[in-house]
C-alpha cells in the first residue's frame, strides 16, 4: 500500500525555487534540492517527476508570486503615477534577490516551449495592468500622452530586467535607485 506524502507540497515548491533562484537549472543538483525541499529523494520523483519538471513548476511558482506582488503595488495609489512608482521601487528593493524570471530568460532564451509559455502568460497579464495604469496617468496628466503604453510597459519590463541584472553585476542601492527614477523620467 502506497504511503501518502508526509510533505507540503507548496513549501517544498517554494523551497525548490529558491535554490533555482541563486543557482539556475545547470547550477543546482539534486542534491541541493532535496536538502532545500525537506523531502527525501524519491518524494521529489514521486511528486514532481525529474528536475526539469521541478524546474518548470519552480519557474510557474515563481511568476506566480512575483506577478501578484507587483499588481499589488501596482493597484496602489492616489493616482496611476503613484502605482507606477511604487512597482519600480518595489523592483529597486528586491533587485538583489534573484529573479527566476529573468535568470531563466539568461539560461534558456526560448529554447523551451514550456518556458516559453510561463513567461508568456505572466507577461501578458502583468502588462495589461500596467497598460491600464499607463492609460490612467496619461488621462491624469501624469505621463506624456505621446507615449504608447504597450511600448511603455514593455520599457518598463525590460527595464526591471535591466535593473535586477545589474543588482546581481554589483550595483550600488544609489545605482540602482538612479535606474529606476531614469525609467520613471522616460514616461513623464
Amino acid at each position: 500500500m502506497a504511503r501518502n506524502k508526509e510533505f507540503d507540497f507548496q513549501k517544498a515548491l517554494d523551497g525548490a525555487t529558491e535554490v533555482f533562484r541563486e543557482y539556475g537549472f545547470d547550477g543546482t543538483s539534486t542534491d541541493m534540492l532535496v536538502k532545500s525541499m525537506k523531502i527525501g529523494r524519491q518524494s521529489l520523483y514521486d511528486t514532481y517527476g525529474d528536475k526539469w519538471k521541478l524546474y518548470c513548476a519552480s519557474v510557474q511558482n515563481y511568476a506566480v508570486q512575483e506577478r501578484q506582488a507587483h499588481l499589488e503595488v501596482l493597484a496602489g495609489g492616489r493616482r496611476a503615477i503613484e502605482g507606477i512608482r511604487a512597482m519600480i521601487d518595489r523592483v529597486v528593493a528586491t533587485a538583489a534577490l534573484p529573479c527566476l524570471g529573468v535568470n531563466s530568460v539568461c539560461e534558456f532564451g526560448q529554447s523551451h516551449a514550456e518556458l516559453n509559455k510561463i513567461h508568456a502568460a505572466a507577461g501578458s497579464m502583468l502588462s495589461a495592468a500596467m497598460i491600464r495604469r499607463i492609460q490612467e496617468a496619461q488621462s491624469e496628466g501624469d505621463m506624456s500622452p505621446d507615449i504608447v503604453p504597450e511600448h511603455a510597459s514593455s520599457f518598463l519590463q525590460s527595464s526591471f530586467a535591466g535593473i535586477r541584472i545589474a543588482a546581481r553585476g554589483g550595483a550600488d542601492p544609489e545605482t540602482l535607485r538612479a535606474l529606476g527614477s531614469l525609467a520613471l523620467r522616460a514616461l513623464e
